[in-house]
């Protein structure tokens, strides 16, 4: 059988372990996808995930609204802003934490290497 392309409309909410709340869009559950997932995050005011990384599997993030940090690193030593139309990239395995400290509502589309994605979330 043939893959099939497919539209995903505005996905439904979850809670993800990270502890922030994304709304889903491609991924092996949505549309069979064997090798990418992307969701959109939402990132409150004063809002923070956990820290984690994701085993196996690269991130790249494009913020769409608003501006957040994120700490980075083996003991989450470094510490990057993120503005509107930025891009950030992930390499897997690498601890980060990310966290909006403005007061105002932060959104990003995220694309990582995992189909599954909350499946490779390792909390630290």
């Amino acid at each position: 059988m043939a893959a099939e392309c497919k539209v995903i409309r505005g996905g439904e909410g979850f809670h993800g372990k990270q502890g922030l709340d994304y709304f889903a869009g491609v991924s092996a559950q949505s549309a069979g996808a064997k090798g990418i997932c992307m969701h959109m995050a939402v990132i409150p005011p004063g809002a923070e995930a956990k820290p984690h990384y994701h085993e196996a599997h690269e991130t790249a993030i494009f913020q769409i609204e608003g501006s957040t940090s994120f700490r980075h690193g083996p003991n989450l030593e470094f510490t990057d802003v993120v503005n509107e139309g930025d891009y950030v990239y992930i390499p897997a395995g690498v601890p980060h934490q990310p966290f909006n400290p403005t007061n105002r509502m932060a959104r990003a589309i995220i694309a990582r290497t995992d189909p599954n994605e909350q499946e490779s979330v390792v909390l630290i």
